[in-house]
């Protein structure tokens, strides 16, 4: 299954927009009225010229410190490789403008592996002189280190370590330092799951590498030991049932698509026949 990127940054984002601001751009952060928060709809944009849509990432109207007049927030997950993309931010802030007729802040972020030079300006020149210089704010996380982010009590440095950059050699001490993170944070259940979610579908250890890293916990001599050792755990487990769940799952609705009854279904799995109605709904 293909991995939706923008949903899984926008949910990120949204969920910790004030520490993405605080992390990434101090100055924009120390501006901000946090407040006056509120997430907008998507926008939906065609291109007519090359017939394609675009959907806005993320917008979050706000206030600026000492001011009472609204400003918009844009953040764009840019998760493959464009050389049009500033045009596209280009149009994306014209739109938002003509629509909303406000101040627009334009922040991109680069998530793809590869490294370029992404550039952030978007401009219209004529020999005789220039027409257009937009600018928006980019992050390109592929030139951001691991190791730079790994003191920062932040729960968005601790997913984006993920897409930051690294070698294969160091995913193990990656994960290990990104469990230690949040066990540091302290975050409810929803939000750690959230975390570690998002964190699990960029960085993939093998089964070998899962018990080099029990090892390597196991061997630490910090405070987290103990907590980071019965996060594994916990999540192990709860992936085992998880697994075994959508197993079960699976089995019941081909049942039910060779024409089996409910109640036959529930007694050949063991199961009470309201669980196995439930488990056909979802």
């Amino acid at each position: 299954m293909a991995v939706d990127h923008d949903r899984l940054f926008k949910e990120l984002i949204q969920t910790f927009f004030e520490e993405f601001l605080l992390l990434f751009f101090p100055d924009i952060h120390e501006h901000i009225d946090f407040r006056h928060l509120s997430f907008l709809s998507e926008e939906l944009f065609t291109d007519v010229t090359a017939g394609e849509k675009y959907r806005v990432d993320l917008l979050v109207e706000t206030k600026l410190k000492g001011e009472d007049g609204l400003i918009i927030v844009h953040v764009e997950n840019q998760s493959y490789v464009q050389p049009s993309f500033p045009e596209r931010m280009f149009i994306y802030f014209s739109r938002l403008f003509e629509k909303y007729r406000t101040r627009i802040v334009p922040i991109a972020v680069f998530s793809h592996d590869t490294l370029r030079e992404e550039p952030s300006v978007f401009s219209i020149a004529f020999p005789f002189g220039d027409v257009l210089q937009f600018r928006f704010f980019p992050v390109e996380l592929r030139k951001k280190h691991w190791r730079d982010y790994i003191r920062h009590d932040n729960p968005i440095a601790a997913a984006l370590l993920s897409k930051m950059g690294y070698t294969e050699s160091e995913k193990v001490e990656l994960k290990k330092e990104f469990l230690r993170m949040l066990v540091r944070l302290e975050l409810d259940e929803a939000r750690q799951r959230l975390l570690l979610g998002f964190f699990e579908t960029y960085v993939k250890l093998s089964e070998e590498e899962e018990q080099q890293l029990q090892r390597e916990v196991r061997a630490m001599e910090t405070k987290e030991k103990e907590q980071v050792l019965e996060l594994i755990i916990s999540y192990e487990q709860k992936g085992r049932k998880q697994g075994i769940k959508q197993g079960m799952k699976q089995l019941i609705r081909n049942m039910a698509r060779k024409g089996m009854k409910v109640e036959d279904i529930a007694r050949l799995v063991d199961l009470p026949e309201q669980d196995v109605r439930e488990l056909l709904e979802e």
